[in-house]
This record gives C-alpha cells, sequence and structure tokens, in this order.
C-alpha cells in the first residue's frame, strides 16, 4: 500500500480495520480514515444530535487544517433511506503507521531532525494563531493554579493507593508555592502574546514524520479553552510525552529547538513547570484508568507523578545567597553555581560601582568602611541587589547574589524577600584560612573588587555570626568546591536541566 500523502511506501496493514475511542468511532478503509462521532453526551461534551456532531466534524476539520491541511480532507454527510442526512464523518488521508513518532522513538529510529523540523512548524503556527482577552484569560497564573488545584481534588482519593502520600503532597506544596510568587511571570507572558489558541494535545501517537515534513493530528476541538495556553505550554505536552516514552534527551532536544524558533525569553523554571503540570494531568487520568480496572495505570500514574515531582523540583525557584570573607573564592564559587544553576547572577562589587559611577574594573580602592564603602553606600548597595532580585525571582529566575553577607541586617532583608516571592532562601558561606585567603588576596589580577588583606581583617572583626549558613570550604579544587555548594542546594532545589539551551544574562 502506499502513503497517499507524500508517495512513501507505507508498512503493509490491513485493508480495513476499526478503532474506537469514548466518543468516536474510527474506519481505515484503503488510504483513508473516517471517523464517526458517537451520539453521547459526557457532560464535558454532547454528541447527542446530529446538528452537533456536524457542528463539531466540520469544526475538527477546520482546527487540524491549520498544522495538517493535506490530511484533513473534509465533512462527508452519510445519508439514510429517506434520502435525507443522518450524520456526518471526517475524512482524513491514512498516515503511514511506521512513520508514527511514538513508534520511531520506541524503535531508537532517529528523530532529532524530525522534532526540530515540527518545533519550527510549530513556533510558526503560534507565531500567527488566534489571540484576544479572552484566550489570554486561560493564562493567567490563577487560571492555572484554579486547573492545577482541580487536578489535585480529583486525585486525593488515590492517595496511598495509586499514588505515594508524601510524593503527592509534595507536588501540591511545591506547584502551589511556586505559583503565588510569579504572578509577574504570567502576567508578562499574557502582555508579550505568548498565550494563544494552540493544539491542547500534542502526542506522539498522533505525529507523522514524513518525507516532506511532519504532521501533527488530533488538536483538542470539543473544549476551546483546553486549547487555550501558553505556547511553551503546547510544546511542553510533546517534551512531557517523549520523556515519558524514554527519551528525555529528545524532550530537551525538541524544547530548546521550540524556544530557539519561537524566540522565547521564558526562564527554564517555566518549562519545568509546564513540563510538571502536563505530566501531572496524564497522572490523573491514569488514575482515574486505574478505578476503571486498568491493572498497568496505576504504574504509569506512580510514574508520572515522580516525573512531575522531578520537575518541579528542577524548576524552584530560589534566592541562593554566596558570602564569605575577601578572598575566600565566592565570587568564582557563585559564578560556577549560577552557571549550574541556569541562574542569574547579581554581584556586589560590579553592582557597588556602578551606583557609584564607576566601570567596575576600575579601582576605588579606599580604608575599611571609607569611599565607596561607606555603610551608607554598603547599604544602598544591598538594597538594589535584593530589589533586582526580587523582581527577577517574580519572573521565575532562580538568582544567586555574591555579596559577602557579613551584617545581619542584610540576610535579614534577603529573607524578607525570599518569603514575599515564595522562593526558597539558601545561605553558603565559603570558607578558607586567613593566611591562604590573605594570600589569594596578594596574586590575584585586578578586577571588581578591591579588597585586600587588611580589609579582609577588619570585616572579619565586625562580621556578624551566620550559623544558618552552609559552609562551603573552598581550600580545594574548583570543582570540589562546587559539588559541596550544590549538595547544599539540591536538598531545596534540584537544579534546572536544560538551561543550556538559553544563554544566561550577564552579572550586573
Amino acid at each position: 500500500m502506499t502513503d497517499a500523502t507524500n508517495g512513501n511506501d507505507a508498512n503493509p496493514g490491513p485493508y480495513a480495520a476499526v478503532h474506537e475511542t469514548h466518543a468516536a468511532v474510527v474506519i481505515v478503509l484503503g488510504d483513508r480514515v473516517y471517523k464517526v462521532k458517537k451520539p453521547v453526551d459526557l457532560g464535558f461534551l454532547d454528541y447527542s444530535t446530529r446538528e452537533a456532531r456536524q457542528a463539531i466534524c466540520r469544526r475538527e476539520v477546520e482546527l487540524n487544517r491549520r498544522l495538517a491541511p493535506d490530511v484533513y480532507l473534509g465533512v462527508a454527510d452519510v445519508y439514510g433511506v429517506d434520502g435525507e442526512p443522518c450524520d456526518h464523518l471526517v475524512v482524513m488521508r491514512r498516515m503511514p503507521d511506521d512513520r508514527r513518532l511514538s513508534t520511531l522513538v520506541r524503535s531508537g529510529v532517529p528523530v532529532r531532525e524530525d522534532l526540530r523540523r515540527l518545533a519550527r512548524i510549530l513556533a510558526a503556527f503560534h507565531a500567527s494563531a488566534d489571540r484576544s482577552p479572552e484566550i489570554s484569560a486561560e493564562g493567567s497564573r490563577d487560571a492555572l493554579r484554579d486547573r492545577w488545584v482541580a487536578s489535585f481534588d480529583q486525585v486525593r482519593s488515590f492517595h496511598g493507593t495509586v499514588l505515594d502520600p508524601a510524593e503527592a503532597e509534595a507536588v501540591e506544596r511545591l506547584t502551589l508555592r511556586f505559583l503565588a510568587g510569579r504572578e509577574p511571570l504570567f502576567a508578562a507572558r499574557i502582555r508579550d502574546g505568548h498565550v494563544l489558541d494552540g493544539h491542547g494535545d500534542l502526542l506522539a501517537d498522533d505525529i507523522f514524520c514524513l518525507d516532506d515534513g511532519p504532521r501533527a493530528l488530533d488538536c483538542l476541538e470539543f473544549d476551546d479553552r483546553l486549547r487555550w495556553v501558553d505556547g511553551l505550554d503546547d510544546a511542553a505536552f510533546l517534551a512531557m510525552n517523549l520523556e515519558h516514552l524514554g527519551a528525555p534527551s529528545l524532550a530537551e532536544h525538541f524544547m530548546g529547538s521550540y524556544v530557539e524558533f519561537a524566540g522565547d525569553p521564558a526562564p527554564p523554571a517555566l518549562q519545568h513547570h509546564y513540563v510538571a503540570y502536563r505530566a501531572f494531568v496524564r497522572a490523573k487520568v491514569a488514575c482515574l484508568r486505574s478505578a476503571q480496572g486498568d491493572h498497568d495505570a496505576a504504574g504509569t500514574a506512580r510514574e508520572l507523578t515522580r516525573m512531575t515531582l522531578r520537575h518541579l523540583q528542577a524548576g524552584a525557584a530560589a534566592l541562593v545567597l554566596v558570602g564569605g570573607l575577601p578572598g575566600t573564592g565566592k565570587t568564582t564559587l557563585a559564578g560556577v553555581l549560577a552557571d549550574r544553576l541556569g541562574a542569574t547572577l547579581l554581584s556586589s562589587d560590579r553592582v557597588r560601582k556602578e551606583l557609584a559611577g564607576l566601570p567596575p574594573e576600575q579601582s576605588a580602592a579606599a580604608g575599611y568602611e571609607e569611599g565607596i564603602y561607606r555603610r551608607d553606600h554598603t547599604a544602598r548597595t544591598y538594597e538594589e541587589l535584593l530589589e533586582r532580585a526580587e523582581k527577577l525571582l517574580g519572573l521565575g529566575e532562580t538568582v544567586v547574589i555574591d555579596a559577602s553577607w557579613t551584617h545581619r541586617e542584610h540576610r535579614d532583608h534577603a529573607a524578607d524577600v525570599a518569603a514575599r516571592t515564595h522562593s526558597e532562601l539558601i545561605p553558603l558561606r565559603c570558607h578558607l584560612p586567613t593566611e591562604a585567603a590573605a594570600e589569594r588576596l596578594s596574586s590575584r589580577a585586578r578586577g571588581p573588587s578591591d579588597a585586600d588583606a587588611a580589609i579582609a581583617a577588619a570585616m572579619a572583626e565586625t562580621a556578624d555570626p551566620w550559623p544558618e549558613a552552609a559552609v562551603v570550604d573552598t581550600g580545594d579544587r574548583l570543582e570540589e568546591s562546587v559539588e559541596r555548594a550544590l549538595a547544599a542546594v539540591h536538598p531545596h532545589v534540584l537544579g534546572a536541566t536544560w538551561q543550556a539551551r538559553r544563554p544566561q544574562m550577564p552579572p550586573d
């Protein structure tokens, strides 16, 4: 048999077959597929009248032609013995089963280029998709929160039977915490036009990788609001599905390609959040299938819940304070740590000189608490650092601040910022013996910091105790210090796994 879409030879298959879903009967006949809507009222959809079935068939063709215009051929009428139409069919070209994306992924067939082509098609589709105030409302923080909460309520009865209660409760806690502090992020997504009428159901089972490009079929047609999503959320559905198929590198590749083609500056945290959301919706569906007697569904629900939890942990917003006396290596450690976490780095040395109108490399050396190191200028520097951090945290960024943090009042201010933005506060104090730190100070190249051994000694005399900070010994190789710092961070935030596809912001 030859596929009618692109002339490629398809694998031999049955000349005729019938498949059934909860709302339709699908008839495969030769090189055509016919979809008949069942005359059912399931609450969330109502096809009980012929007129309703005709309307939804036309709507399905109209919507799916946006991404697969040559697959959806039209709507055919079915006539009764009286010569009057009694039903309606969606008529489609038959796609070759052996080119189904899920089949290719499971078989280990290379599909990276197919996914990149699909990402480009999806980004172009999103660029021209419908937008309106009504559509935007579905992408708000509160609308997303309502959908999460509805899912939490629906699976609560499965805690302790299908789902591990601790994992399910952690999913709920991390979700609500992230959403509570990220209203500015979701408002910005709406303002910048990222919420649109998308596909809504990008599954690998419904994507076919043909020689002349991929075709994405079966968008959600029965409820417009389910398609009104952030474009990143639309793409995250397929990323979630690919990861669940055992191909996390393909999921990352697809999301990276989509972000590139869409020119989307979304923080890694938002990508993780949407993948988590899609995974938990599927976990909920698996719970419901388990209750209906599907013996494999319970395991699937647990797998998807753990995937949800991993992405929520990776996407948690955190304020990481990297402090310590001059010469302890805090600036170097902070930079590497920010890279590893996919975080934004803020530096007190740079901000201090920026506020003074000086280039970062220009010396402003002065005695302890003199010149631009006066207490009032130091206070202004910390206020500026934390003001910037608060804005970034609200936009979903994890922030690493490189500063000495020797005074409790500045650390208390940082704790207030973390609390207001519902972010994790992670204090790290770099430690190095005084002699070793002095040696580093005497031999280091000129940079934004002007501190010397005398300044370091004076700061040590006036430093407030910092017992809540995790101490990071920076006397060994840098990589060992970084691993110690990450070990202190990871109980709170797993760190971004996909940040490599997004350029890091330069330090302030």
